[in-house]
């Protein structure tokens, strides 16, 4: 049994090491960074500083090789047949905004349908209204029961013959359940449906194989996987992939230019116009190898599936503390979300900011959802917590919780 009151980690983040005081609980916005990634940031600005792709000296082919073996790396990571297939971008929200903008008119047209669920992140449901939108297609929604249960019965009424696009996340940011994505898209499949999959919740925590999953696309952001803010990677099927046109255009992303018109370069250059962060890559490729190697995500998944269900024992000692979402801790992936009865979250993470207490408070962007399940100015606490975190940090947040009590309601 895993021992989640010592922590083996925290020394290996500057920050959490530097700051013993805080207890960071918002690794589903972002994650903390282990000081190899920053030593890689680093490293690469000292050892390999040059423009990949535009130049044949050294320092620009060894950023070229670097950019190559990360994107080998995510591949490998996330089951991809061909390393081709792998697109960097900024983030999980340009990646899916990619496939809306750039895929969406090859497949979607009027009286068409987009399927996605409630639970979707902002980032996996405005690019859908703007693409229906564009279209004259409809945006259609899959509703859970309370706890993030799909039904087999939803799934089946919802996708049919209309049906183009349906995406979902892989895991709610919200509710922190695993969503049936292999269900989703059979059933997509079976109606010559392509399945998108937001993996930005799931491949910090989980093995994900996209090929498993029957992802036809798959997005993820490297920050919530310990690496730098501003990368992101599309990974499509090439068939896919070679059937859409550039988002943005510009330099390094061309065959060849003439006066009136030009011919794309191969996926996935084509894609990945202007100067790329080649230090984040190359950083996130150090982070991945944290993540996979030095500690190894089954290490993860039992520290962190050990966390969640003590610190939902602890919350459910709390007559003044209503969770959301799935009761069992085991369906919740790092996310738990919940409200002081009668206290607006942002009141909440106020207070247990004076104590070093890190929660997130707000919509968290997934304002259809709240609304969905009634949740009080459309706003909720969340703790998400990772592998770096141990009992100290779940008390930390019991007793702040105790104090906005108090200080609200007065003292027992």
């Amino acid at each position: 049994m895993v021992d989640i009151e010592r922590n083996p980690y925290r020394a290996d983040f500057p920050l959490l090491a530097a700051h013993p005081e805080i207890a960071f609980l918002d690794s589903a916005a972002t994650a903390q960074r282990p000081a190899c990634v920053l030593d890689a940031q680093r490293r690469f600005y000292e050892t390999m500083n040059a423009n990949p792709l535009r130049g044949l000296y050294s320092l620009s082919v060894a950023a070229t090789e670097a950019i190559a073996a990360v994107r080998a790396q995510v591949a490998e990571l996330i089951g991809a047949p061909d390393a081709r297939d792998v697109v960097f971008c900024r983030n999980t929200s340009e990646a899916l905004n990619l496939v809306a903008k750039s895929f969406s008119p090859c497949v979607l047209g009027p009286g068409d349908e987009v399927a996605i669920t409630i639970m979707e992140h902002h980032s996996n449901l405005i690019p859908w209204q703007e693409a229906c939108r564009a279209a004259g297609a409809t945006l259609v929604y899959l509703y859970p029961q309370k706890d993030g249960t799909l039904t087999d019965e939803e799934i089946a009424e919802k996708i049919g013959a209309r049906t183009k696009i349906v995406a979902c996340a892989h895991v709610s940011n919200v509710m922190g359940c695993e969503l049936p994505v292999r269900k989703l898209a059979d059933a997509a499949h079976a109606v010559g449906a392509v399945m998108v999959v937001d993996a930005a919740q799931s491949v910090p925590h989980l093995r994900v194989n996209v090929e498993e999953l029957g992802a036809d696309f798959l997005a993820f952001s490297g920050h919530k996987a310990l690496g730098p803010m501003g990368v992101g990677v599309l990974w499509g099927r090439h068939k896919l992939l070679e059937q859409m046109p550039p988002m943005l255009t510009g330099g390094e992303m061309i065959d060849s230019v003439r006066e009136q018109d030009a011919t794309w370069a191969p996926v996935p250059e084509k894609f990945e116009a202007g100067t790329q962060d080649a230090a984040g890559i190359y950083s996130t490729g150090t982070a991945l190898t944290y993540l996979t190697q030095t500690v190894g995500l089954p290490a993860v998944a039992e520290r962190e599936g050990a966390l969640v269900a003590y610190a939902m024992e602890r919350l459910a000692g709390l007559g003044f503390v209503d969770l959301i979402g799935p009761a069992d801790p085991a369906r919740h992936h790092g996310v738990i979300s919940f409200n002081v009865r009668g206290v607006h979250p942002h009141d909440v993470a106020s207070i247990l900011d004076a104590s070093g207490v890190c929660i997130r408070a707000g919509h968290h962007c997934a304002q259809p959802l709240l609304a969905w399940l009634g949740v009080e100015n459309l706003a909720c606490c969340r703790a998400s917590l990772a592998f770096y975190n141990d009992t100290s940090d779940v008390d930390r947040l019991v007793d702040g919780l105790t104090q906005v009590w108090g200080i609200f309601h007065g003292s027992d």
